[in-house]
């Protein structure tokens, strides 16, 4: 295990994140927030103290950077930069308790959205900034923002492990032959896409700060709103807009990459895309038809439907209306828009619908079989080929979602919630989604599970968005031995 090298980029994550609270430390300063002012320069020292004796005891980091070393540095990153980006809220008193502040950042930086909060209104402009921003750091990644803006060397094999270990999906594929380039192109079609997202949102009437605040929570699929109701009283105008750039965002940003290089027809024939809005598509329609004596024109029933169903299979969480109120069916269906998710290579969570893709045409391929043994067949996504590791990856990965959502259900079963509260919590929080159903639902939040509960949904946050294995090779025995 290169722990030197592994130490190094830890300081270097814990850099960048203290780097990007500035804007929200600026903010509280504009607005005369002193106490949140001071909780960020405290945090800043605390966080620096951190990084140099990070940097000090790191001196010389050669050596061999593998697998191992990108599952354990992606999992203790995101821990570390969780841990140090709590503190604000902590210092400040406006989340007195630290485990609630911790929950709040790791929700922030997986984007889940889940909150603890009652009141999201009572918090200061600079706290309200860095919560919906911490949506927008981790939406790309954290690891894959400093792949990006850092230098080059370190070698290939450093930036390939580390977007594996970081980047949402079965497989991490090039855009262009270099990683780190691959990389800087992705997070250009975030920012020019939030850019697009804000500029939308002031026409819509918002203020500058509430535009920002919502277009990160939209660009990372969070979720954190600016308002207690999230969107349930904002204009239609804005819960369209946030909507259909919520559907954008949960697209692979390598459809975005082929558009700008004018190969649409290729980006049409990409069968995760045509599974994805097939979804959303039948999805609006089943809970249209199945609301549609709730509401009084059948442009509200479809706008709620559009807007629900956009929010929940990309994975944020926003509400324009209380969906746990609505009927059976179309909570069914939400739950299961839950699971599936969005594309892989997307800002969003769930399953992913290539995973999707993959076991369907895995089922079809062993039914085949049963029926005709002797016959063999590759499994084609987009007419390649996909590897027999890949296939193993999907099922291994399945598995381990299986009895991590068994074994959390199970431990914050304790708390004594209903089996529907504690199930669609788990969900929420693994597939980092945010409101769940009945005392979690889009008017609640998880302030009332206890402290060792709140620590079993952060573990989920955190495998829910590094796809589950650094999570799991952290805690693996077999990780730390010497060989």
């Amino acid at each position: 295990m290169n722990y030197k090298m592994m130490g190094r980029f830890v300081a270097q994550t814990l850099t960048a994140v203290t780097v990007l609270m500035l804007p929200a430390m600026i903010i509280s300063l504009c607005a005369g927030e002193m106490t949140v002012v001071y909780a960020f320069l405290l945090t800043f020292a605390i966080a620096g103290a951190l990084i140099a004796v990070l940097f000090l005891s790191c001196k010389g980091a050669p050596g061999v950077f593998g697998a191992k070393e990108g599952l354990v540095c992606a999992a203790i990153s995101w821990i570390v930069m969780s841990l140090v980006g709590s503190l604000p809220f902590w210092f400040s008193r406006e989340i007195p308790s630290y485990i609630d502040a911790f929950f709040e950042i790791v929700s922030g930086f997986t984007t889940t959205g889940a909150s603890v909060l009652s009141n999201v209104e009572a918090l200061s402009d600079g706290l309200l900034y860095w919560r919906s921003f911490s949506h927008w750091i981790g939406g790309m990644g954290v690891l894959v923002f400093l792949l990006a803006v850092s230098p080059g060397g370190k070698g290939s094999g450093f930036t390939l492990h580390l977007m594996r270990a970081e980047s949402p999906g079965p497989d991490v594929g090039k855009l262009v032959p270099k990683m780190r380039k691959t990389a800087t192109i992705l997070y250009l079609i975030y920012i020019v896409l939030t850019i697009a997202d804000i500029l939308f949102l002031l026409f819509g009437g918002m203020n500058l700060l509430e535009a920002a605040c919502t277009a990160f929570g939209t660009a990372g699929t969070g979720g954190f709103g600016v308002l207690n109701d999230s969107f349930a009283s904002y204009s239609p105008y804005l819960q369209y807009v946030t909507a259909v750039f919520m559907v954008l965002f949960g697209i692979n940003f390598s459809c975005f990459y082929l558009l700008l290089l004018r190969q649409i027809r290729g980006v049409f024939k990409d069968e995760e895309l045509r599974l994805y809005l097939g979804v959303i598509l039948v999805a609006v329609l089943l809970i249209a038809l199945n609301i549609w004596d709730r509401y009084a024109t059948v442009e509200e029933t479809f706008r709620h439907a559009f807007f629900q169903v956009s929010s929940i299979i990309t994975t944020t969480g926003f509400s324009s209306v209380d969906f746990d109120q609505w009927p059976a069916f179309s909570k069914g269906i939400l739950m299961v828009l839950m699971i599936i998710g969005a594309c892989a290579g997307s800002t969003g969570g769930g399953l992913k619908c290539s995973r999707v893709l993959l076991l369907g045409k895995v089922l079809r391929r062993n039914i085949r079989t049963l029926m005709h043994p002797r016959r063999v067949q590759a499994i084609r996504i987009n007419n390649r080929v996909v590897d027999e590791q890949v296939l193993d990856n999907t099922n291994a990965y399945l598995a381990a979602y299986v009895i991590l959502v068994f074994v959390s259900f199970m431990l914050i079963s304790l708390d004594n919630f209903s089996i529907g509260t504690n199930i669609s919590a788990v969900l929420a929080c693994f597939n980092n989604i945010g409101p769940g159903f009945e005392a979690v639902g889009p008017t609640c939040n998880f302030g009332s599970y206890s402290t060792f509960s709140k620590l079993v949904l952060c573990f989920d946050m955190l495998a829910g968005r590094l796809e589950v294995f650094p999570m799991l090779a952290l805690l693996s025995t077999g990780t730390w031995k010497r060989r």
